[in-house]
């Protein structure tokens, strides 16, 4: 597993393909197999393979028109237009190996001869796009060799675009699969919208809608121009590419617009219309070369549309989209029950740790009770810090503030979610040690040095070492969230892992719990005894469940059937109100339900006759 083979290709074809061995067998990695010779394309005065890699043999831009076949005086059309170039390039094959080679072409056209782009070569360079921007042939962009291919062509094209001048007030460039569009702009002109409908398959079109409004467009000191390009297949393109299973369910729009103008209103028809599925505004980060939420946010999200509000900026974030996961459930049940349940819940675990310093001294008169009282008030304050670390990561993401808050809000809740845990986990082994080793004494230095050790220990070391590894890769953080990442670097897995592994030794404690509490005491009928036995394992597992988090054991069902939103409204639930059972049965029932004073659990052998 994970050799790699390379083999030539056949002789009507230049270049190599790359298998790699999976599950034993050879699964194809990249495909650079060409029929498309880019240096024959053009009769050159200077070898064209030079003039594409570093135009050492060229002396000024006049002289790299030449390369188009024009002469001294610049008199071939090829100069005027590339005419020359595009009938070999469009009876080519889109094979992977020549997508390659296009978009090398493309960028070297964007970067050395953009200085003079005039309408012919603009329809030239889209025609030239549209080729490998063809919705038949999106899947061989997976066998392209440099996995940024896709990132490459939308930052050449752009560039290119955005020198193309403005005749007589307007202009519109369209292919199947890109379109260009430009308007002239000033500070008297009304709000201008770019309108485009575009071919997404055979099957259908989709829509994409660009506002400047009118208020940006009173910043403008002089007349400028707006251009904006349109990709209806170049989303589904670069995400052949993704780890992360969202997908980008609408075309990428492109501005180019003056430096004064950052605000713009961009309309997205969806390509799949899902229902509870959330979307998302993205911006592309061109210099990281990913998909960003924080230039854009969502103003209105409908069935088949959404609208975003976009921040522009020329350098970074010129291209936009929509992203949508399908494990992502869109509901306002979802939404009303968390709002409802972490306020409520912040609320009990205030109220909690108030009546616990006010009843201390009367509740912590044992070592045994001090220590049950000393897990639940740390269990209380892990989850009310998380609680509320939780609203300020969502409003640190949604205002997009800066990435380094958003870095520390992640490694925050990070802890005091891990601390939760292993206190939970401390509590459920103070359990087992009331219940199994009734004549082995603990001090009380011994386990608040132990208790502290997990309670605070453990997470720090986890939720450092976490950080220290994956954030110098940019893969501390997920798309979208302040929150672990999980695709690309499953750093996920730092708080999933150790979560599992308590809540699974806190169930088999519950099961301890209820097999020597499910016991009847002398004297009680068959019946009475059945029933009083039913009746102490709820009380025992009703408590138990939330104060050991078990209640957390849901989320598998979530990640079974992602789609389900009953699974979904069952964790919000039981999790969102997390904090008012803990009130309610660690500190209102603290002498009502037989568990908590487990240490006086009578023992008796299941025996009618005795």
């Amino acid at each position: 597993n994970g050799a790699i083979c390379i083999q030539p290709c056949s002789p009507s074809f230049h270049g190599e393909t790359s298998f790699v061995c999976e599950d034993r067998k050879w699964q194809m990695l990249s495909d650079a197999c060409a029929s498309l010779d880019v240096q024959s394309l053009f009769q050159v005065r200077c070898n064209i393979h030079t003039f594409l890699t570093t135009a050492s043999d060229c002396d000024s831009v006049t002289s790299l028109a030449k390369h188009f076949g024009a002469d001294d005086r610049g008199n071939n059309s090829c100069q005027a237009d590339f005419s020359c170039i595009i009938p070999d390039i469009l009876s080519s094959p889109a094979i992977p190996g020549n997508i390659a080679d296009i978009v090398d072409l493309l960028k070297k056209i964007s970067l050395l001869l953009s200085e003079n782009v005039t309408r012919g070569k603009m329809k030239s360079y889209s025609r030239i796009a549209n080729h490998i921007l063809n919705s038949s042939i999106i899947s061989n962009w997976a066998f392209v060799k440099d996995r940024n291919a896709g990132s490459v062509l939308l930052d050449s094209v752009n560039l290119f675009a955005g020198k193309l001048p403005i005749r007589n007030g307007s202009e519109s460039i369209q292919e199947p699969f890109i379109a260009t569009k430009g308007y002239s702009i000033h500070k008297n002109t009304s709000g201008k919208s770019f309108d485009f409908s575009m071919e997404f398959n055979d099957t259908s079109n989709i829509t994409g809608h660009v506002v400047i409004p009118e208020e940006e467009l009173l910043k403008l000191p002089r007349t400028s121009k707006a251009i904006s390009i349109a990709f209806p297949t170049l989303g589904a393109i670069i995400e052949t590419n993704r780890l992360d299973p969202v997908f980008v369910n609408g075309m990428v729009l492109s501005v180019s617009l003056p430096e004064e103008l950052r605000h713009i209103l961009l309309t997205f028809e969806k390509v799949n219309k899902l229902e509870h599925v959330e979307a998302q505004c993205v911006g592309w980060h061109s210099a990281e070369r990913r998909w960003d939420n924080r230039p854009c946010k969502v103003q209105s999200d409908s069935i088949s549309t959404v609208v975003c509000v976009c921040t522009h900026q020329r350098r970074t974030y010129r291209s936009f989209s929509i992203l949508m996961s399908p494990a992502t459930l869109r509901s306002s049940v979802l939404d009303y029950i968390t709002r409802v349940g972490l306020g409520l819940s912040i609320f009990s675990l205030v109220l909690c740790l108030i009546i616990e310093a006010f009843v201390w001294h009367h509740v912590t008169k044992t070592e045994i009770t001090y220590m049950r009282h000393f897990c639940l008030v740390n269990i209380a304050a892990s989850l009310l810090i998380a609680d509320v670390l939780f609203i300020l990561a969502a409003i640190v993401h949604n205002a997009a503030l800066n990435y380094h808050l958003c870095v520390a809000a992640t490694f925050f809740l990070h802890f005091f979610y891990l601390a939760l845990f292993f206190w939970m986990f401390t509590l459920g082994l103070l359990i087992l040690y009331g219940l199994l080793l009734i004549f082995l004494k603990v001090t009380r230095s011994a386990f608040l040095a132990a208790a502290f050790l997990i309670g605070y220990g453990c997470p720090l070391v986890i939720s450092i070492l976490t950080v220290a590894i994956t954030e110098p890769k940019n893969g501390y953080l997920r798309s979208g969230a302040c929150w672990l990442n999980w695709y690309e670097t499953k750093a996920l897995l730092a708080f999933v892992v150790p979560a599992l592994s308590i809540i699974v030794v806190n169930l088999v404690v519950v099961v301890v719990v209820v097999a020597k509490t499910g016991r009847s005491t002398v004297g009680e009928g068959c019946k009475s005894r059945d029933l009083s036995s039913m009746i102490r394992i709820s009380k025992n597992v009703a408590l138990l469940t939330p104060l050991l988090g078990l209640t957390w054991g849901f989320g598998l069902a979530t990640i079974v059937d992602s789609r389900s939103l009953a699974f979904h409204i069952t964790f919000a639930l039981l999790n969102a109100f997390q904090g008012f059972f803990i009130l309610l049965f660690g500190t209102l029932l603290d002498r009502k339900v037989s568990i908590l004073d487990y240490m006086n659990i009578f023992y008796t052998p299941r025996n009618c006759s005795l």
